[in-house]
């Protein structure tokens, strides 16, 4: 019997002994058949109650047998195409994931180009450049996990590999995060690339997260969360997948990001981010510690990278990154700027340290009138949600949206120095991109993209390697 019960049934039998006794009091003046009625009477008030507290007792046990049943019971459900499997309690969760990212590409170059040119015949063709399988889910309420295969790959289809696998710790406003996975650096870094604006990252943005950051990074992170604002911060290692070396790389990332303002369908984004390099990889007994700073051409069908500032023996490197963006119901524009240094390791007189930049801006508009979603977790924009998802026969055609986008990489550094050692002829790409996105539903897109790619690039005897070229890339796309 329960304490509720227990006290229940005390204050009726109480009740029931108080008016006892008040009868008692009267006795005296009541006749036998009188005192004979009333003690009868009192009788079948006690037995009622005594009834009231059986069926009180019973209706309890009912609904606690109904709670752990529902707890104890295990719920199967597909929300939006994602199958998920969780405990009634919600203390435990998995989620299937996957990911199928198919390109098409073409490329529009000149024709007969120096053989020395970087690039000078690019791949037109299909690549799946990614191809994921995946769970995540929770455990034990507060503990968050996941793990990711991909078998894609830049230029060509990967073998299988892991590519993330974490275990998460959430006491709010407080996560802490430990495994392989890309740690929170930057507003294009932190967005999921299922529903950025374009088919890859602007090039400054995966040069800066390359150094420190990006993805199957090994790492410990640590992360506050408010209403408007985010700080976060990681030591990194090496990726997995990565080589042997004789030491690991060490490395540190950071982002402070917050809204200073907002309104009903409108807000502001602010944030900084960095990263530092406090011990490059040693790859060779005798003490090479080479970094490269680099990128391809925002598509992955070709994996030529265009410029490079080829492998600079390092004692360390560091990024500061800035970024700022605005939404305005379907609107949005956002843009980063991005400073890069290395610091040569045993330096000759006259050798300075190279310094790189890069940045864009880009923007959508979200023609069928839908918002991109600001995701509170990681302060990025995310796919607009989908009002009217495709359905010919009820005259809904999903969501479309047309985007821009404006890059430069700039990997020289004293590219005419008088001293030779002192240069660095990594070239100087710029990309004006534009491309139309078609979200029928919530798990699928395609994405129809041109791109105009200038590469200024010399080598080392100062001729001209670079190109300027077209390309056209169609990506199909289904993730849950």
């Amino acid at each position: 019997m329960t304490r509720t019960q227990k006290a229940l049934r005390g204050a009726l039998i109480a009740g029931a002994s108080l008016v006892a006794m008040t009868g008692a009091a009267h006795a005296q003046t009541l006749t036998p058949e009188q005192q004979q009625a009333r003690i009868e009477a009192l009788e079948a008030q006690i037995e009622a109650l005594s009834g009231q507290i059986a069926d009180l007792k019973a209706a309890t046990a009912a609904s606690l047998k109904d709670v752990r049943q529902v707890q104890s019971q295990t719920n199967v459900s597909i929300a939006n195409g994602k199958p998920s499997i969780s405990s009634g309690d919600g203390a435990f969760s998995a989620n299937l994931h996957a990911v199928m990212q198919l390109d098409a590409t073409w490329y529009n170059q000149d024709s007969n180009l120096p053989a020395s040119t970087v690039g000078r015949d690019l791949n037109s063709g299909t690549n799946f450049r990614r191809a994921r399988l995946g769970v995540d889910g929770k455990a034990f309420k507060n503990f968050d996990y996941g793990i990711l295969l991909d078998f894609g790959g830049s230029g060509t289809d990967g073998p299988g590999a892991l590519q993330e696998i974490y275990l998460q710790y959430n006491y709010a406003p407080f996560k802490v995060k430990v495994g392989a996975f890309a740690p929170n650096l930057g507003l294009e870094d932190a967005a999921s690339t299922n529903g950025s604006l374009f088919p890859e990252r602007p090039a400054a943005a995966e040069a800066a997260r390359g150094l420190a950051g990006a993805d199957r990074r090994i790492s410990l992170q640590a992360q506050a969360v408010g209403e408007r604002w985010i700080v976060s911060g990681a030591v990194t290692g090496a990726k997995t997948g990565d080589g042997a070396t004789f030491d690991e790389q060490l490395g540190y990332v950071g982002r402070v990001a917050f809204i200073p303002f907002k309104g009903y369908d409108w807000l502001t984004h602010v944030g900084v981010n960095a990263s530092r390099i406090a011990q490059p990889a040693q790859i060779a007994a005798g003490g090479a510690y080479p970094i490269t700073v680099e990128d391809r051409p925002e598509l992955r069908t070709d994996g030529t990278r265009l410029v490079s500032s080829g492998a600079i023996d390092s004692s360390g490197a560091r990024h500061y990154g800035f970024e700022l963006a605005a939404q305005k119901k379907n609107f949005l524009i956002q843009g980063e700027y991005f400073d890069i240094a290395l610091d040569r390791r045993n330096k000759p007189s006259n050798v300075t340290d190279p310094k790189f930049y890069g940045w864009y801006v880009e923007g959508g508009w979200v023609l069928t009138g839908e918002q991109r979603k600001y995701n509170p977790a990681n302060f990025a924009f995310d796919a607009p949600a989908i009002d009217k998802p495709f359905d010919p026969k009820k005259g809904q055609w999903g969501a479309w949206e047309l985007a821009a986008r404006y890059s430069v990489l700039d990997v020289n550094h004293h590219e005419y120095a008088t001293v030779a050692a002192d240069r660095v002829r990594g070239g100087v790409q710029e990309i004006a991109t534009v491309g139309l996105n078609w979200f029928p539903n919530s798990v699928t897109k395609f994405s129809l993209d041109y791109l105009d790619v200038d590469v200024d690039r010399r080598d080392a005897s100062g001729v001209q390697i670079g190109q300027s070229y077209k390309a056209v890339n169609l990506r199909s796309q289904y993730a849950f």
